[in-house]
């Protein structure tokens, strides 16, 4: 499952330009236009983008499930005048393909990362491919934008994907702060490949790989707790408090504890960007499994995200 080439700030202005050449007549519009923004962490990197130019509308708000949201009706009012649609792909959401036929409408991650061996949809986990990701959004909210607003779209577009860049090599020192046989991540589903095949670890998915349905049955205890044990790992990592009874089941079978703090799979953390979901995300993984966490330069990044206009 590779990874998106690296992005560069520089490849930016190309295609904002090309957007721009190549707009509709929607470009023209007088009113400030509006784009909808569906699912993962779409919205904060759209809004991030837009600053005041555009109006966001975000449909899925975090600590949501994207997988089984369903379209309300004030979400089919605000698609129907939207600009722009925009929506993760993948299958993420699979509500938003009922409205996938438009031109409008933009699958961002299928766009950013074409080659995609196992369809998963949660990309964004590789910081290298959310800089792709805005490398797309601004691609498309070129057309819409007015001309007098094309340097500073650009503009934000270089600083995002420089920050996240950064983010990503962040990352690699603080996982490598983690003892070399420690370096594994159990978690409940199959939802961090590309943070785990980013950062050179294990993944050890409990219910996507050991059960049928989800069905935790006496063997599929058996061969989970065979697999965790000697794998390194020091904590299992929740996706959601409180703790399900089945991952307490787990817990008391494998004789390792649920970690304090969850991760957050399908989306941004409650009050948080997605820099600093990222950061989250990784601190606890690394601290889970014994390493340590740079927090200062954690925060660094949060606030140099947060001060993109």
């Amino acid at each position: 499952m590779p990874s998106a080439r690296r992005i560069t700030p520089s490849s930016i202005s190309a295609l904002v330009v090309l957007a721009t050449v190549s707009a509709t007549p929607i470009a023209a519009q007088a009113s400030q236009p509006t784009v909808v923004a569906i699912d993962g962490v779409l919205c904060d990197l759209t809004r991030t983008l837009v600053a005041s130019d555009a109006k966001v509308v975000c449909l899925i708000q975090p600590g949501s499930d994207p997988h089984n949201y369903r379209l309300k009706p004030s979400d089919r009012q605000a698609l129907s005048s939207a600009s722009l649609v925009l929506h993760n792909g993948y299958n993420l959401t699979p509500s938003a393909n009922k409205i996938s036929n438009s031109a409008k409408v933009v699958a961002v991650a299928e766009k950013a990362i074409p080659i995609n061996e196992d369809l998963d949809p949660h990309v964004w986990h590789d910081p290298a491919n959310s800089a792709a990701m805005v490398a797309v959004i601004a691609e498309r909210l070129a057309p819409i934008l007015p001309a007098r607003q094309q340097a500073a779209l650009t503009a934000r577009a270089a600083e995002a994907i420089n920050v996240l860049n950064r983010v990503g090599d962040w990352g690699g020192n603080q996982f490598a702060t983690i003892p070399e046989n420690q370096r594994v991540l159990v978690s409940e589903h199959k939802a961090y490949s590309y943070l785990t095949n980013r950062y050179g670890l294990r993944q050890i998915t409990m219910l996507d790989s050991f059960t049928t349905g989800g069905v935790l049955r006496p063997s599929s205890l058996r061969s989970i707790k065979a697999e965790v044990q000697g794998s390194g790992a020091q904590t299992l990592f929740p996706e959601s408090l409180p703790v399900s009874k089945t991952l307490r089941r787990i817990s008391r079978s494998t004789g390792l504890p649920v970690n304090g703090a969850p991760l957050f799979a399908d989306g941004l953390a409650p009050d948080r960007s997605t820099v600093g979901t990222a950061t989250l995300n990784i601190c606890t993984v690394v601290q889970g499994q014994g390493g340590q966490c740079d927090q200062a330069a954690a925060d660094e990044l949060m606030a140099r995200w947060s001060a993109i206009r």
